[in-house]
């Protein structure tokens, strides 16, 4: 079997010891699709491909961990989400947001559901036989939430059958059936909407501080997906309930809007897991403050944004196991800008930027199931790797220029190589 060696690489490894995450002038070897070695020089064989980085930044591929594949100009639509388009085409649009994000140096993508008839699974299934190109993937379920809650745009008298990327459930039984036939149909993380909230969020208004499912539909849907090995995120925004989803067992928090150093401290202690996708909350009251409407939408979004710009340094400092992503395809932050979101965090949030890369790549790949066998440059690991011109952990923003992201490497193969055009 050939083998790839990167020569003269300068290594930026987010998950190593601080200290030893940069490492000039290595040679990283990859034989298949893993790393086989991390050091000095290598005595070459004669089918290997060598390639010469040339103080280059070799570094681990990123992960965007609230990956909503099938949207695209969300916002606002009189349908069901998930009926705007016939399942084909979603499925279609669905494939190329996936490459985008390979492209882009997203080797790994969880799925934050809301996703009509099984699409994510299905490319999973289908960049997995090599008919489609995309990322390594976690696939998301439907939306599950209750009869009448924020995600229920159904008037009664329309009769509609078809919810498209919802899927409305009661009791504990039918949240039961529920996570077992989305698992049956490939789902591997379940999403619920236990509250309404975060900015610009359509739907019926909610109460704050209320959940819309019942703390038993809550540990039926974590017991049962737990039981078959699936993980649950919950869109949760309101400080009771998020400490009521994580002494439930939910893994995933999806914007947390109103944590607090007592939720810090139980999300550490039970390895929760927390998205704070600000970014789209960035852009909605800079770029497209219009479209929040009336001033009550607008001073909770600047409310709920001011508390994660003091609470999420401190749950950065203490442990916590932050991961990036954020929705992408509403109208007002389309597909494509995941690498912004990166430096966001560092420029605008204060966030130091090797944390900003940790969360993209070692607590992403640990959330994707991965976390020992990749995100990291190190024997062993799998050869998901950016070839970067430049040090992104001097400057995050390097990340979003397709000239100076040279390369994209996912398990052994080059996804994209530039690295010709830049010799």
């Amino acid at each position: 079997m050939s083998r790839t060696i990167f020569s003269r690489a300068n290594v930026l490894d987010p998950g190593a010891p601080p200290g030893s995450r940069a490492r000039e002038r290595a040679t990283v070897v990859v034989k298949g699709n893993k790393i086989s070695s991390v050091g000095g020089n290598v005595e070459p064989e004669p089918d290997d491909v060598f390639i010469d980085l040339d103080g280059r930044t070799l570094m681990p591929g990123l992960t965007t961990c609230h990956f909503h594949s099938t949207y695209r100009d969300v916002a606002g639509q009189v349908e069901p989400l998930g009926c705007e388009k016939p399942p084909v085409y979603l499925g279609l649009i669905a494939a190329e947001h996936l490459r985008g994000a390979l492209h882009a140096g997203f080797t790994g993508v969880v799925s934050a559901g809301a996703i009509p008839a099984d699409i994510d699974a299905q490319c999973k299934m289908a960049i997995e036989d090599g008919l489609i190109e995309g990322p390594r993937m976690l696939a998301g379920s439907r939306g599950l939430d209750t009869v009448a809650a924020s995600t229920d745009l159904e008037r009664w008298w329309w009769e509609i059958h078809n919810h498209g990327a919802q899927r409305l459930a009661s009791g504990v039984d039918g949240f039961r059936d529920a996570v077992r036939d989305e698992v049956k149909r490939g789902a591997e993380i379940i999403k619920i909407f236990p509250t309404a909230g975060h900015a610009g969020y359509p739907g019926r208004p909610g109460t704050e501080g209320q959940m819309t499912l019942h703390a038993d539909e809550l540990r039926s849907v974590v017991d049962t997906a737990h039981q078959v090995g699936v993980k649950v995120r919950a869109h949760c925004v309101w400080k009771s309930a998020i400490r009521t989803c994580i002494e439930a067992g939910v893994d995933v928090i999806d914007h947390g809007d109103q944590i607090d150093d007592g939720l810090i401290e139980l999300m550490v202690e039970r390895g929760t897991f927390l998205v704070p996708s600000m970014f789209f909350v960035h852009v909605l009251l800079g770029e497209a403050a219009g479209m929040l409407g009336g001033t009550d939408s607008l001073e909770a979004a600047r409310r709920d944004q001011g508390n994660m710009l003091e609470w999420l340094p401190r749950a950065n400092a203490a442990g916590v196991k932050i991961v990036c992503g954020d929705d992408y395809g509403i109208i007002t932050l389309p597909h494509g800008r995941y690498a912004e979101e990166l430096a966001y965090y560092a420029n605008q949030v204060g966030i130091p930027s090797e944390d900003v890369l940790r969360w993209a790549t070692v607590n992403g790949y640990e959330l994707l199931g991965l976390g020992a066998r990749a995100g990291r440059i190190e024997a062993g690991y799998l050869a998901d790797l950016l070839v970067v011109d430049g040090d992104p952990a001097l400057d995050l923003a390097l990340l979003q220029d397709p000239e100076r992201l040279q390369a994209v490497v996912l398990g052994g193969r080059f996804a994209v190589n530039r690295l010709e055009d830049a010799s």
